[in-house]
């Protein structure tokens, strides 16, 4: 175990007068003398005045706020674990998380009010708004505990490596989501590898639009600029106009998006114009980044660089290269500098070259496991330390790595294993296509054929015999969907992976072809 310096106090000490945090809305500045003072205050008050004790759980329901980094950094000067919680689900979703991690108190910002009394109304959890400044009524709440607090510093000056830090709920496509720990260990490994690949220093600049429940929205690339001593841009929300205006303007130097958000950039009508190399950094996780958005991009002198992650990796494992992009632009690039990777047979033995595994990551940004969840620890990670990601991978003989499917997705079709994410390839490049599914379904002659769900461009409309047709010009015939439907949206977590488990044939508002 080792230790690390108390990262607000620390940045405070050299940059106590550098932005690291604004508010989009309302252009608010947070200094990191600012965020370390508040960071401290707050801390104070979670222990003198809501009685909480190292290790206790605090839950947040938040847009993206400067508060919200200020209370995570609080609870890491505390030991308090923070929990923060998906606003997009229901009261009855976050009822059970809140029981299954036992927080003993709920912050919320004003868009989520309703949302934590009828929460509270159930658990009888004790509630805190969170005001942002310029707003009415600012002084009570989080504002009002920050104000009373003395001022001084609190905690130690160093972190536990190990220490939980906050807990990130999976999506969960089967039963009740699990926490995955998160630690200043992780925190550290995140910032190597994502920040030695894309350069990352105290000049640059990001933008936060994703949501700050999910680890894109804490760790790409904000954390990482944060601990570098760079300027973190919050947008409360996904907005192409906000964003293309932060570009445009040279205010943000790295970019991470998901491939659904890239899609509607591509298809935004200030795409054409838009200054996209005042943004010196493009990259995209959350899935494979069709191949006609690499193209789109880099024709507006973009290279956007995909990548792979999970919430238990930190994230970052693999990025792609930016002289690479164009001549492997299925790849996910190599394994970055603390992340080790092996792909396994079912068999346990070393996959070969080209040849598919189950992808296994290990290093200090892998997670220690899931909290208070003993047995998914044990099925996840291996007693040396490797995680089993349940994804399906290749490795090339230069050691460029692609992704070939999850091992839950893949289905078996007249005794052939088919993965979908290698048809949903195939058919996003067709010219009708904007975004597709693939789902095995049962079929009482080959035991399981696909099913492909298929969001057409605007203005088309395809027919299955051609849809057919060109799946059979690029892929073996029991790879081929046995049937298509079109949808008008496929459903999505909010990390913008596509929520397969809500596909079925029951689902309403398609029209089959």
């Amino acid at each position: 175990m080792f230790h690390l310096p108390d990262l607000t106090r620390r940045r405070a000490l050299l940059a106590p007068n550098g932005v690291a945090l604004r508010d989009v809305a309302t252009g608010t500045r947070v200094t990191y003398a600012q965020l370390d003072d508040r960071a401290n205050r707050f801390a104070e008050a979670m222990i003198q005045r809501l009685g909480l004790l190292p290790g206790d759980r605090i839950a947040i329901l938040s847009r993206n706020r400067s508060s919200f980094f200020e209370i995570l950094f609080a609870c890491a000067k505390a030991c308090v674990v923070l929990v923060p919680l998906n606003w997009r689900q229901t009261p009855s979703e976050l009822v059970l998380l809140i029981d299954d991690c036992s927080a003993q108190w709920l912050l919320y910002d004003d868009t989520c009010a309703e949302l934590a009394e009828r929460v509270s109304e159930v658990t009888g959890i004790r509630t805190i708004p969170v005001r942002e400044p310029g707003m009415a009524r600012v002084d009570d709440g989080y504002q009002a505990l920050v104000k009373a607090a003395s001022g001084a510093p609190f905690g130690p000056d160093s972190w536990e490596e190990d220490q939980l830090w906050y807990l990130l709920y999976t999506a969960g496509t089967t039963g009740l989501p699990k926490a995955v720990i998160h630690t200043p260990g992780m925190a550290l490994a995140n910032m190597i590898n994502i920040g030695l690949p894309v350069g990352i220093s105290e000049a640059d600049s990001t933008v936060t639009f994703l949501p700050v429940f999910h680890t894109a929205g804490i760790n790409l690339y904000t954390l990482p600029v944060l601990m570098h001593g760079g300027t973190v841009h919050m947008l409360d929300r996904f907005d192409p106009d906000a964003l293309l205006d932060l570009v445009d303007a040279g205010s943000v130097s790295l970019v991470f998006a998901v491939p659904a958000i890239y899609r509607t950039l591509s298809s935004h009508p200030r795409f054409a114009t838009a200054d996209l190399p005042r943004a010196r950094s493009w990259t995209c996780g959350g899935g494979q980044l069709p191949t006609d958005l690499i193209e789109a991009f880099a024709e507006r002198g973009a290279v956007v660089q995909p990548g792979f992650g999970l919430t238990e990796t930190g994230p970052t494992v693999f990025l792609m290269d930016r002289e690479s992009v164009a001549v492997r632009p299925e790849s996910i690039g190599r394994p970055q500098l603390l992340m080790e990777v092996r792909l396994v047979r079912p068999d346990g033995g070393e996959a070969g070259i080209d040849e598919p595994g189950e992808l296994w990551i290990r290093g200090p940004g892998v997670t220690p496991g899931y909290f208070n969840r003993p047995e998914a620890t044990a099925a996840a990670l291996t007693p040396d330390g490797w995680l089993r990601s349940g994804e399906i991978a290749r490795r090339d003989a230069d050691g460029y790595f692609a992704i070939v499917g999850r091992a839950q997705d893949m289905y078996v079709s007249g005794g052939e294993n088919v993965y979908p994410a290698e048809i949903e390839r195939v058919l996003a490049i067709h010219p009708d296509v904007l975004e597709v599914a693939v789902i095995g379904v049962s079929d009482p002659r080959w035991g399981e054929v696909g099913r492909a769900y298929v969001r057409p461009r605007p203005g088309a409309a395809p027919e299955p015999a051609a849809l057919t047709s060109y799946c059979r010009t690029h892929l073996a015939g029991y790879k081929v969907p046995r049937d298509f439907i079109l949808v008008d949206a496929l459903p999505r977590t909010p990390a913008g992976d596509v929520s397969k488990h809500l596909l079925g044939p029951e689902d309403t508002g398609r029209a089959r072809v």
